[in-house]
């Protein structure tokens, strides 16, 4: 397998211990046999250091464990880039450590690369897992999310960046991709400034503006759902709205950097700038709210006129 392109696999973590060994046996039970694995610790207080230290030290041709400075804790996508900085291989694929891929991932996603020299990266469909707990009421829960494009296809730039625009929900999960290193160091790799939500986003925007992206149909990638996971903590702190405009206002200004002549994509950004400001997001809050209380007023205005009659 030393003949076939080196994967340089980056897991980022911050206080996992609970998943961290899972993810990381995922990527050593991958087929595809030519990969190596930079850990990369983000400021662990717990025993997540001593978990990805024991993997470095048992496997030191491998695996490599990585730090900021001092220990610090930098964000992921200083961390991600800092294992991106420190890998040696053609191809770089990342995995959260609370998340798993499946054996096949590696070696179906590299014959996709090595077959469409012009696609800059491959990504494929995502499993939202629930059943990882054990419980049967969350085996119920599990389900392979849809591309929302064509199943095995090249996608011209910027298509794929407009329609996870208008519906995130398509957007390429950062754990199901892999990208070409050539690539990822042309755009400049993850944005510093987006230490947490959409950090994705912004990395898959850079890409997909100006590079030819491969949807496959295949899946993976299991991401796990548990309320201490980044998107679930912001969804519950009420961050993830805001979040959003930053990302928005930041792609505005990087398409104004690069002079980028796409009128459709521009004018999706605006309307989704629009709609992601304070004032409309409290003017369809109290819409919505409006209705529902009006519901029940009106009901009971049509059964009195109807009493009356």
């Amino acid at each position: 397998m030393t003949s076939l392109p080196l994967v340089s696999v980056v897991i980022i973590f911050l206080n996992a211990d609970r998943f961290l060994r899972e993810a990381i046996e995922s990527v050593f039970a991958q087929t595809y046999s030519n990969w190596e694995l930079l850990l990369v610790d983000d400021g662990s207080t717990d025993g997540s250091s001593e978990i990805a230290l024991e993997y470095a030290q048992s496997s030191p041709a491998r695996v490599r464990y990585l730090t900021h400075p001092g220990g610090e804790n930098r964000g992921m996508s200083a961390s991600r880039n800092l294992g991106i900085k420190h890998g040696r291989g053609e191809h770089v694929a990342l995995l959260d450590a609370d998340d798993v891929w499946l054996p096949g991932k590696l070696e179906k996603q590299v014959a996709i690369l090595n077959e469409q020299p012009e696609a800059a990266m491959v990504y494929g469909r995502t499993e939202w897992w629930y059943s990882w707990t054990g419980r049967p009421e969350d085996a119920r829960r599990d389900f392979v999310h849809e591309l929302g494009v064509a199943d095995d296809s090249l996608i011209e730039p910027p298509t794929l960046l407009t329609g996870f625009l208008v519906n995130e929900g398509i957007s390429p999960c950062t754990c199901s991709m892999l990208v070409r290193r050539e690539v990822l160091e042309r755009v400049g790799g993850f944005e510093e400034s987006f230490r947490g939500l959409y950090e994705d986003q912004a990395l898959c925007a850079k890409i997909c503006l100006e590079s030819t992206v491969y949807a496959s149909s295949d899946c993976s990638y299991r991401y796990r759902q548990h309320p201490d996971s980044a998107l679930s903590v912001a969804a519950r702190t009420g961050q993830r709205e805001a979040a959003r405009l930053v990302f928005l206002d930041w792609l505005a200004a990087y398409l104004s950097e690069r002079q980028a002549d796409h009128p459709e994509l521009r004018s999706v950004l605006e309307s989704q700038r629009q709609l992601s400001q304070p004032s409309s997001n409290l003017i369809r809050r109290v819409e919505a709210w409006a209705r529902a209380s009006l519901r029940p007023s009106l009901s009971r205005s049509r059964t009195q006129r109807g009493g009356d009659r």
